[in-house]
């Protein structure tokens, strides 16, 4: 409840969100819930990747403690979220499951792309028979992009044989990436690029530096990082930012 005039629809300052024990222990929320608790957190900035299972997982099982008078929420757009939207819920739409009142992008990997399945969720590959924003649909079922890996393809670079978009423990730089340059070789074949990128490798040993940690399991430093190099709009696979923004 706001402190300044006693609403429930003022942003505040205080509790985030708050159990009510009396109703039920806190031992029946997931990790991400006790995650939110703990740091104040707002539910509208979601612990989880935005559109991945766990997210639209998160808001359900909120919108479901609250319904029930276990879970108080303070901030005025959490609120709005569980009682104006069907975000965590899903419908179907020609036939496929989609996520509701979630806005969904266009994705790197397309129709035709063999990918692998996460184990989370059956493991396996196929290719990806149609794609509605952000989910792909695979033999016959639907996932998250973020449940599904592309298959690297294969390429020349300098006369060896190098797996594209996979990064790896660099040399001048922390990693390295081959990528498609979308050029051709004088023979049709991929014009490959290697990009370097992340603070470390030998780069950082000449000035006398230590290689920078990822420390995107820490929320604020993700959040900080992600800000400071525009990681919403990162720019295309041959430049570093992309992939920087892609580990963080």
């Amino acid at each position: 409840m706001c402190k300044k005039c006693g609403c429930n629809t003022c942003e505040t300052d205080g509790t985030a969100l708050m159990l009510n024990e009396s109703k039920a222990p806190r031992s029946i929320l997931s990790e991400g819930l006790k995650h939110h608790i703990d740091a104040n957190k707002p539910l509208t900035d979601n612990f989880y990747s935005a559109g991945s299972r766990d997210y639209f997982d998160l808001i359900a099982e909120a919108r479901s403690l609250y319904s029930r008078g276990i879970l108080d929420f303070t901030n005025k757009r959490d609120i709005e979220l569980l009682t104006e939207t069907d975000q965590g819920y899903f419908g179907i739409y020609e036939g496929k499951k989609v996520p509701l009142d979630f806005p969904i992008e266009l994705n790197e990997v397309k129709i035709g792309d063999t990918v692998k399945i996460d184990k989370a969720y059956g493991g396996g590959e196929g290719k990806i028979e149609d794609k509605i924003g952000s989910f792909v649909v695979i033999n016959g079922e639907s996932y998250h992009e973020s449940d599904v890996e592309l298959i690297l393809d294969e390429a020349k670079f300098k006369g060896k044989t190098v797996d594209l978009n996979k990064p790896t423990r660099g040399d001048s730089k922390k990693f390295k990436v081959y990528v498609n340059s979308g050029k051709k070789n004088a023979d049709g074949s991929i014009k490959v690029k290697k990009v370097n990128f992340g603070h470390g490798g030998s780069s950082a040993k000449k000035a006398g530096q230590k290689t920078m940690s990822i420390r995107k399991s820490n929320p604020k430093a993700r959040k900080a990082f992600r800000a400071r190099h525009n990681c919403d709009n990162p720019g295309p696979k041959t430049m570093a930012r992309y992939w920087s923004c892609k580990k963080w």
